[in-house]
């Protein structure tokens, strides 16, 4: 049966939607105007490495089996749909006409599972360790997740590295690190069914006889998502220095016993919080992947062309760490160097708009 899937973020969320798209289901992809108006008339564009192969196939949405269209916030009718993707930066869903989106969205009771890095509030109080603990200073703006009920929010573990070539246009996406979306379940089990309904329908396509990477991958455990911390403590978040930016692989690599304390660390903070060693990634694992990422991550990307705000995971970890008594100095230091590179966009916005 195919599903109907609305997907907020055009960007990393195309990649979702064209793992969909292949498996026969329709998507909606949620954007600007502008965007909406070039995915509507194109398509959308993923390159992707399959196994074995050299170069990049691209993959166009209007040559798959599912439908694509995309759409404003302002303009959605949730009525059409049976799941909600998120997959946009977390600061985004501050923009006005998103968080009204977001208020119809908790109201219609939809599942709604997240690609996002920084995992939905709602989220984090299923896990009984956190459900009390001070997180929102964390977020842009955490009231934007008030409305909605914990048990209809889930989060993938967005493994999958990709990015937008700045010389593409919009509609375009370039995957560097075809890994899986590791989701948790949700607590209905008629939402886990269809779940896993898109977890084997996705799992079964294949191009030119050949399996495609970036699978859909459902797991019963909370804290499987939660694996991707250790990763951006240690490699994202280090990118972003007091100077320029440097690439994950130097990042990670440039002092490999500190890279594994952090990462040791952030695995151990999850433990602590009831994950079980077999729902991480072994570091040794990590570090082998990060040696492909030759460039900077997003969040340090989007500090260098002058954000003021970004996704703070570094925050968020650094919260759940001091409230459970287990602070790390590398931590802090992470926090205070993005804390500053963030003022300093600020500062500098400030002086120039006088």
């Amino acid at each position: 049966m195919a599903r109907n899937i609305l997907i907020l973020g055009a960007s990393y969320g195309s990649l979702l939607a064209t793992k969909l798209l292949m498996a026969g289901h329709n998507v909606t992809l949620v954007c600007r105007r502008k965007t909406a108006d070039l995915i509507n008339r194109d398509g959308t564009e993923v390159r992707i490495k399959l196994r074995d192969e050299a170069v990049h196939r691209a993959i166009f949405s209007r040559d798959l089996p599912g439908k694509l269209d995309a759409t404003t916030p302002a303009e959605v009718d949730l009525s059409r749909y049976d799941l909600v993707g998120l997959a946009m930066q977390e600061p985004q869903y501050t923009n006005h006409t998103i968080r009204v989106l977001m208020i119809k969205i908790a109201a219609a009771g939809l599942p709604c599972l997240s690609i996002m890095n920084m995992p939905p509030l709602p989220y984090l109080k299923r896990i009984p360790a956190l459900a009390d603990m001070d997180l929102e200073e964390a977020y842009t703006n955490a009231s934007v997740w008030e409305r909605f009920k914990p048990g209809l929010v889930s989060l993938c573990s967005p493994d999958p590295q990709a990015f937008r070539p700045p010389e593409e246009a919009a509609n375009v996406l370039h995957v560097g690190l075809p890994t899986n979306f590791k989701a948790a379940a949700f607590e209905d089990a008629q939402h886990n069914k269809m779940l896993r309904e898109l977890e084997k329908d996705i799992d079964a396509v294949t191009l030119d006889g050949k399996d495609v990477p970036v699978k859909l991958k459902v797991f019963d455990s909370l804290f499987v998502p939660l694996a991707k911390w250790s990763m951006l403590l240690t490699g994202n978040y280090r990118c972003i220095t007091p100077h320029e930016p440097q690439s994950i692989r130097d990042a990670v690599h440039g002092d490999l016993k500190l890279s594994q304390s952090i990462y040791d660390h952030v695995d151990a903070v999850a433990r602590r919080l009831g994950a079980d060693p077999q729902d991480q990634v072994p570091f040794e694992k990590y570090a082998k992947a990060a040696e492909s990422l030759l460039k900077p991550s997003s969040a340090a990307r989007a500090v260098a062309s002058g954000a003021p705000f970004i996704e703070r995971v570094d925050l968020l970890v650094k919260l759940v760490s001091d409230q459970l008594g287990v602070p790390s100095a590398e931590i802090d230091r992470t926090v205070q160097t993005v804390d500053q590179k963030l003022n300093e966009k600020i500062v500098v916005g400030g002086s120039g708009s006088q």
